[in-house]
């Protein structure tokens, strides 16, 4: 458990900007700028949830989970589903 604690920062902040994303998305039809930034917020989580599966691949094979790194955008959004 005490390493899930180590990945709590980053999950708050996956909980903040998937609360801002909802709030925009309440709104409405937005604004340019709100829409610049919800585009923002989708591409800053997709980067979250990446480094956080990274984190977690490398504690499940016994590395650091400290290597992980955020990928920029054009990795994650460009991932194959």
């Amino acid at each position: 458990m005490e390493n899930d604690a180590q990945d709590q920062p980053v999950l708050k902040y996956i909980q903040q900007l998937a609360a801002e994303e909802h709030r925009l998305y309440e709104q409405g039809t937005l604004p340019k700028v709100d829409r610049k930034r919800l585009a923002q917020i989708q591409v800053e989580l997709d980067q979250c949830w990446d480094f956080l599966r990274q984190r977690r691949a490398l504690r499940d094979v016994g590395l650091d989970p400290n290597e992980a790194e955020v990928r920029p955008p054009q990795v994650v959004e460009n991932y194959e589903q």
